[in-house]
């Protein structure tokens, strides 16, 4: 007899391990990449890893399909078609390189403004903006301006940062938890850690969302909002606490600037700016004496009723403006609920379980600590009440308001920087006033005179030419958008093909893909990228596009410089700029080359230190012409934004060997990093670790580490003095005016209180004609476009349907399988229909980013995301309709610019299945060979 056959059970598929950081999504987790025979044939969570814990999604685990998809690119390519077409040859690096140069070099000698250079999802924004800086354009700006931008700025202006990426749930003492629109693509590995551990303790969630899935789907209360009504719930949320007595005074009192003194006269000329002393400081009524002194003066007990006459103008406190304000029976539940899509039951049975949270069951930490007026608490006090938003909330054209007003209830709460709330990120909090103001005098030849995006603090801060006209492509900082730290890429490829405000002559796209779902108005880019003029000459004449593959933009460009895939590359997730940080740690991490390109491709942030070598760019370029830095690694390691801080803070060389924080640089800094699982993390002292913007530790830690100079305690903005300002000169006052046709609508929505107006897009449509909400969501499965091509993620989310609630479906009489016509005010998509009953009355939704065209990603003609999948933004433009009174407005929130994403109106009608998906775009070529034939 035949002894049993020897099987191994767990067979070895890893001869090495390398740690690195995926980037299957913007969660930055930490991943273990398995290495067998050089290849990679696993990849699974780092369980040391302060972000994600070992746990990893389905997205992370299928990086292994990304690397080896057959949609990556593989030479530099030049157009030999027309554009669009897909149609290239590919070069050497040298010749992608020298045509670069000899388009870009004449344009930084004559008309630096001539280049705009915008990038996507790209997480290396400090390396690009100081490219472009020292280029000496105008014209930069990352991706933000069309996904959250109103979230960032208003947190930024109100707090002094906002959720997810600069500050977080406190997920170990939070009792509530309420969430607002988060894309389930992003962050989505915290969360869900964040979310077990809430439920295993048995707190409450409870979500506001049109959409009931993902995080909603595992809620204890779904509050099913009209879309772009948040900002009236939430106020009257604020209405009912008020009316209660359900808030917290003493932390009004002390750490936000409610107690500050306005002019209240509206006949003064300072009328709803602050009372200040002669240093400039704000100034409250101080209990212990009752008379006026400096917010942060040492022992000063702000009184929230102060009064003062002075000069023969009355100043009243922020406090009595926010009281008089919300107790207005506009904002009761019976008048905003039907509007807002819920009953006012629901809307009082909030609020009351905000205040039960908050004022019944307090959190208490027993630490000591000390307030910046030098006043000694023996215990941290928390109120458990968490709150989580996105670009659900954020892509409304009253998307900034709102997110101000979430700010506003979270204060009224005392729910900021407590134990059992919303905790700051470092190098966060950052109010608006520590961070620079926008640049945009340029000069041929030279850098930019200071950084390109920032954050205005009044009308003297405008990027505006001589004539008043934007000074930048995208119109950013412009009397249009003031207040649009992020830039407006979603406008730039329009602007430019209008000429309005200038023509260009390069568009230098960096990981977007604006020629298909990153853009409004798909059909109308694709044709301003293609339009030429009466000679010949296409309208935007250069286009260069890097990309690591076959995308919709990239058979758009004239030139390719492919990049790698992100195992392909070192990567920095800098303090800089986006970290990883949690609550209790500063923290940033790398990426590293775990593998090498089997194409002739480079990364792009080395490309990019090249070009500004060979083009003599400041910081690029040593005296004798030489490179500075020999690629990306060589710029991370050794680069310094000022003395003693680069873009890594581990490991870095101090007075008394290695360091961190503060040092110069350490050429052994990224072997350290390696060796430490790609990451390093700084843990907050105990007694620095809430109450941060007030907190005299957090303040000393925080210089001592470098992400401070000096203390810089700030107040909670409930008053915007800042948006005062705008206010103020649309009045007629100061110096810098706005346009006539401006005036009106800066009255109306820069209002230093947070206010709630209509979405701006109901002015232009009728919406009895168009009485259904459609919207987007971002599956857990893809991130942007890049998981449609990959062979696992396919699986998941191949095609598509348009959810349709009860009511509509009942009403156009739809069964499984049918299809209907989506139609807007712009244009209409024909699309597979689906039922789903947890959704908003009069709202439809589906995926976003899973339609493809034909030919490119390396799918085959037949792929169901080329027939079956479609895209919602045909629907949208960049433009609301004319309205007769000479202009095109911006389908843009007006104090942001923030893409109106989520304002769409349509009507639906019932529709004969075509045989694709409708709108039906011609195939391209690909220049990396479709389907089968590019198989790994």
């Amino acid at each position: 007899m035949s002894p049993d056959p020897q099987i191994e059970l767990s067979p070895k598929i890893a001869d090495e391990v390398r740690k690195t950081t995926c980037y299957m999504c913007a969660c930055r987790c930490g991943i273990d990449v398995h290495l067998k025979d050089g290849r990679v044939r696993y990849i699974d969570g780092n369980r040391d890893h302060p972000i994600n814990k070992g746990v990893l999604c389905a997205k992370g685990a299928a990086g292994i399909m990304q690397v080896t998809s057959p949609a990556r690119l593989r030479a530099p390519l030049r157009r030999t078609g027309p554009r669009g077409s897909g149609q290239f040859e590919e070069i050497t690096w040298d010749e992608a390189l020298e045509t670069a140069v000899s388009w870009l070099r004449p344009l930084r000698d004559a008309a630096p403004e001539k280049l705009a250079f915008f990038t996507g999802r790209d997480q290396s924004q400090s390396v690009t903006g100081w490219w472009a800086q020292q280029f000496g354009t105008p014209n930069f700006a990352s991706h933000g301006g069309f996904c959250s931008v109103n979230m960032a700025a208003a947190g930024i202006y109100t707090l002094g940062g906002s959720f997810w990426e600069f500050g977080t749930p406190d997920w170990e003492h939070a009792k509530l938890l309420m969430i607002f629109g988060v894309a389930e693509d992003h962050d989505s590995n915290p969360i869900k850690l964040g979310l077990a551990r809430l439920k295993e303790r048995g707190a409450k969630v409870v979500s506001v969302n049109p959409v009931r899935s993902g995080y909603a789907a595992i809620s204890d209360e779904w509050v099913g909002i009209t879309p772009g009504t948040d900002g009236l719930f939430i106020l009257s949320l604020v209405h009912e606490l008020l009316r209660a007595g359900r808030i917290d005074l003493e932390f009004l009192g002390r750490f936000s600037n409610a107690p500050v003194l306005i002019d209240s006269d509206p006949r003064s000329p300072t009328h709803g700016q602050f009372l200040r002393d002669e240093r400039g400081k704000e100034l409250v009524i101080d209990r212990r004496t009752g008379k006026a002194a400096p917010w942060d003066g040492e022992g000063v007990e702000p009184d929230l009723r102060g009064r003062l006459r002075r000069a023969g103008v009355t100043h009243v406190t922020v406090m009595h403006h926010i009281a008089e304000r919300y107790l207005s029976a506009e904002y009761a539940p019976e008048k905003v609920a039907q509007r807002c899509g819920i009953p006012p039951e629901q809307i009082r049975h909030v609020a009351a379980a905000l205040a039960r949270a908050a004022f019944d069951e307090p959190v208490v930490l027993d630490r000591p600590w000390t307030d910046f007026r030098g006043k000694r608490h023996d215990t941290m006090p928390g109120r458990p009440v968490a709150m989580h938003a996105m670009r659900g909330i954020s892509a409304h054209a009253n998307g900034f308001q709102t997110c101000r007003a979430l700010h506003l209830l979270q204060t009224l709460l005392g729910a900021v920087e407590t134990p059992g709330s919303f905790r700051f990120k470092p190098p966060y909090p950052k109010p608006a006033s520590a961070h620079p103001r926008p640049h945009y005098r340029h000069t041929p030849g030279q850098p930019l005179d200071g950084p390109h995006l920032g954050y205005p603090l009044g009308p003297e801060d405008l990027a505006l030419a001589e004539d008043g006209s934007p000074a930048r492509i995208d119109k950013a900082f412009s009397w249009e958008n003031p207040l649009s730290a992020h830039g407006l890429m979603h406008m730039v490829i329009s602007n430019a093909h209008a000429g309005d405000p200038y023509p260009i002559d390069t568009l230098f796209l960096y990981m977007a893909n604006m020629a298909w779902n990153s853009s409004m108005n798909t059909r109308g880019t694709i044709r301003m990228l293609t339009d030429a003029d009466e000679d010949g000459n296409y309208v935007i004449p250069r286009v260069i596009v890097s990309d690591a593959y076959s995308s919709e933009m990239v058979a758009h460009a004239d030139l390719v410089l492919p990049d790698t895939t992100y195992l392909e590359r070192h990567d920095c997730i800098s303090l800089l700029d986006r970290p990883i940080s949690e609550p209790g740690a500063a923290a940033d991490a790398i990426r590293w080359p775990v593998i090498e390109p089997d194409r002739n491709v480079r990364a792009f942030q080395s490309v990019l230190l090249d070009l500004g070598a060979r083009l003599g760019l400041p910081g690029m370029t040593d005296a004798d012409g030489s490179p500075t830095y020999s690629d990306y690694a060589d710029y991370i390691v050794n680069h310094e934004r000022k003395p003693g801080i680069g873009p890594l803070a581990g490991w870095r060389t101090g007075t008394n060997g290695i360091g961190h924080g503060r040092g110069t640089p350490n050429a052994a800094q990224l072997d350290h990093y390696i060796a430490a699982g790609g990451f390093f993390t700084a843990h907050i002292p105990d007694e620095a670790a809430y109450y941060k913007p007030w907190n005299r530790a957090y303040q000393d830690w925080a210089m001592g580490f470098g992400l401070l100079d000096a203390p810089s305690p700030a107040l909670i903005q409930l008053w915007s003095e800042p948006l005062r300002r705008f206010q103020h000169a649309a009045e007629g006052h100061g110096d810098r005016q706005p346009p006539d046709h401006l005036r009106g609508r800066i009255k109306a929505t820069f209002d230093p209180l947070p206010i709630w107006y209509a979405p701006l897009s109901d002015a232009f449509e009728d919406p009895a004609e168009y009485p259904i909400h459609a919207i987007t969501q971002r599956p857990m499965a893809m991130y942007h476009s890049w998981g449609s091509q990959n062979a696992w993620l396919r699986q998941i989310h191949g095609q598509h349907p348009m959810y349709l609630p009860t009511y509509w479906w009942e009403r156009l009489g739809l069964s499984d399988g049918d299809w209907i016509r989506v139609i807007s005010s712009h244009a209409e998509i024909t699309v597979p229909a689906a039922h789903m009953a947890a959704l908003n009355k009069d709202t439809i939704w589906t995926w976003n980013a899973i339609g493809k065209r034909k030919g490119t990603w390396a799918l085959s003609e037949g792929a169901p995301e080329a027939t079956k999948g479609f895209l919602l933004n045909h629907l949208i433009h960049e433009l609301l309709p004319p309205r007769g009174d000479g202009h095109r407005w911006a389908n843009s929130d007006p104090i942001t610019g923030q893409a109106a994403w989520f304002d769409l109106r349509v009507r639906l009608e019932r529709s004969v299945p075509p045989k694709e998906s409708l709108p039906v775009f011609g195939p391209v070529a690909s220049p990396v060979g479709r389907g089968k034939d590019r198989r790994p």
